[in-house]
């Protein structure tokens, strides 16, 4: 299996639900946005993806998302802005934008704080 990846990344803030009904406050981040694809065998040009073309939708989806409060956000619906649920709305939009080899999403929201979404 070959596997490649691109790597960017938005500022954005968010107050995510705990289990127990609290909000923590309002707070921003710096996330970090790794997209995964992979292929069985390479395509004719020799690669599992373009890595431009690969970044140029992974900046494109990041840049709906740069410098917004994600709570507000229309794009998650109203959904829990974890870093789970943002990794699922990024591989979501990279396939819907034609790229069906990626494989994973990785969000670090904070310096070791990681949460990835895959099929």
């Amino acid at each position: 299996m070959f596997t490649v990846s691109v790597q960017s990344g938005f500022s954005a803030m968010h107050r995510v639900r705990s289990r127990d009904g609290s909000v923590e406050p309002q707070h921003g981040h710096d996330w970090v946005v790794r997209a995964e694809f992979t292929r069985a065998e390479l395509d004719e040009c020799g690669m599992v993806v373009d890595f431009l073309e690969a970044r140029r939708v992974l900046d494109a989806i990041l840049g709906e998302l740069h410098h917004t409060d994600l709570n507000e956000h229309p794009a998650l619906g109203g959904a829990n802005p974890t870093a789970e649920a943002v990794a699922r709305y990024v591989f979501d939009r990279v396939r819907d934008a034609g790229l069906t080899d990626i494989r994973r999403v990785e969000i670090t929201e904070a310096p070791g704080c990681v949460a990835s979404f895959s099929e």
